[in-house]
């Protein structure tokens, strides 16, 4: 039976990927120490996903690992020769977090990549490495671009070679990042790297705002499950700067495993792929709001901070073309279906 490694494998992204791969029949080697709740707090852990998993798939095997530890990750490893395909999804995900935790923030995510693709490179290099990066590596250049404001928005002209959304031509280079901007910059650019100059099997999936109802959403990192949690239990709600008009695309973890799959069974060496809920799946913070109320039936709670988060986007939509061209792909969820799925998880 083939075996995927991933890591990460209880949180959002993760645990979509390993109960995709195990319903598919392969065998799933899971790694996921449950970091996330050393991050955000006990609110946040994800021990909840790795037992279910445990329980519902006689195919998922979980080790409780560190990835930055070569020592911890030779256990997974031992199955290396049968390894086709590693998923890499754990991280440090959270700018605000980064800031005060700046040194455990790049070893997680600079360290524990580097550390992953080495083990590949000895062990599996036939296999295929995929590394779930993000739209932060294009640091606030984003920021850049010429937006004006609309009622319950910030928008770009529809004659904007970026209206469609930004696309893997944008630099990463000379510009503000936040530090988990460029520890993850990092990582992508050495996934990249393992690519190229060793000939690997290797992508980077530059996501925008992931999100579904596996997501363990808190305040520092999971703004859509946050936000519909704050709906549902009518808890205040913090807007940080931009009016609340920053606008975001969103992206069911569903849809992109199902892009990592079509990557897996054809894939390329140190490719780099955008990838988010494009237009059609993008709000601004106020949108997501009225939806949310819509949905619940409660009237929400916010409270307003001018200050916007250091290295946050005003205005982010992903453009999907580039995989389009070369895998094709359609999103099974709209947004409302990505917001209905996290009520029904929450409610």
């Amino acid at each position: 039976m083939s075996k995927i490694l991933i890591t990460g494998s209880a949180g959002l992204v993760g645990s979509e990927c390993a109960e995709y791969f195990c319903s598919k029949g392969y065998d799933v080697i899971g790694v996921d120490n449950d970091m996330r709740a050393r991050f955000f707090g006990k609110e946040a852990s994800t021990i909840c996903n790795s037992e279910l998993l445990q329980k519902k798939y006689k195919n998922y095997h979980h080790y409780s690992c560190d990835i930055v530890s070569e020592r911890d990750m030779v256990i997974p490893f031992a199955h290396c020769n049968d390894i086709e395909l590693i998923i890499h999804t754990a991280a440090q995900p959270s700018h605000d977090y980064a800031t005060d935790h700046a040194e455990l923030d790049f070893s997680v995510n600079a360290f524990g990549t580097l550390n992953l693709l080495e083990l590949f490179r000895k062990h599996c290099p036939e296999g295929t490495f995929i590394f779930t990066s993000t739209n932060k590596v294009y640091g606030n250049l984003p920021n850049k671009l010429p937006c004006f404001e609309k009622e319950t928005r910030w928008e770009i002209r529809r004659y904007h070679p970026y209206y469609s959304g930004i696309d893997e031509t944008m630099s990463i280079d000379q510009c503000k990042h936040s530090l988990f901007g460029v520890s993850k910059a990092s990582a992508d650019l050495m996934v990249q790297e393992y690519g190229r100059y060793f000939g690997l099997n290797t992508a980077c999936f530059r996501c925008g705002c992931l999100t579904g109802s596996r997501h363990s959403g808190v305040e520092l990192h999971g703004f859509l499950s946050y936000l519909m949690k704050c709906a549902i239990n009518k808890t205040t709600y913090t807007i940080n700067g931009y009016k609340g008009k920053q606008v975001r695309d969103n992206l069911h973890s569903a849809d992109l495993v199902e892009a990592f799959y079509k990557f897996y069974k054809n894939p390329k060496s140190g490719e780099v792929y955008n990838l988010g809920g494009g237009r059609e799946n993008s709000c601004s913070i106020l949108e997501a709001i009225k939806l949310c109320e819509e949905i619940t039936g409660n009237k929400m709670k916010t409270e307003y901070d001018e200050k916007h988060r250091s290295g946050d986007h005003k205005w982010w939509i992903s453009n999907n073309d580039k995989f389009k061209r070369q895998y094709g792909l359609e999103l099974k969820y709209s947004l409302m279906d990505i917001l209905t799925d996290i009520y029904e998880e929450n409610k």
